[in-house]
């Protein structure tokens, strides 16, 4: 099954998730469980694995806190893109995707390996057209190693 970005963004430059970028981290989304007990078919968050280059060292041997940061908030993308998707809140006339980050508020609670692979996992929380909001994971042996609230706006082109 392709990823969220390349199914719903494939030729996206992001660094962190666009299919696009060769020399860009590549994060891949899916969707988790899709209508498991919510009822009404919507997604229960998405997941992802991202395993850090070595590139990506915070100079002490663990994950560089601006490349954590980067796939929280590519993470969530997947999770609002997908929320977007199944709401009908395609992208406006103008812009390139239906929403935009407006804010990200990460925490770091633990240090997170640089040599292993790491989890990811998004909810939205809180959506309405205008605005949605999305609780986003790094989890690593079976512990949360980072956390963030993301706030996503609509992307509403300006002349």
């Amino acid at each position: 099954m392709p990823s969220i970005q390349a199914r719903l963004y494939p030729d996206l430059p992001c660094f962190g998730c666009g299919p696009g970028n060769a020399k860009g981290l590549q994060l891949k989304s899916y969707p988790l469980g899709e209508g498991a007990g919510s009822g009404d078919g919507s997604p229960e968050g998405v997941v992802a694995a991202f395993t850090p280059w070595p590139e990506h060292d915070n100079g002490l041997g663990y994950l560089n806190g601006g490349i954590i940061g980067t796939v929280l908030d590519c993470h969530s993308a997947a999770a609002v893109m997908l929320e977007a998707e199944r709401r009908g809140w395609p992208p406006l006339p103008g812009a390139d995707l239906a929403y935009v980050t407006a804010g990200l508020d990460v925490r770091f609670l633990r240090p997170a390996p640089l040599h292993d692979t790491v989890q990811l996992h998004a909810v939205v929380t809180e959506a309405d057209e205008p605005q949605m909001t999305v609780a986003v994971e790094l989890r690593f042996d079976g512990k949360v190693r980072a956390e963030a609230t993301a706030v996503w706006k609509r992307w509403r082109p300006r002349s």
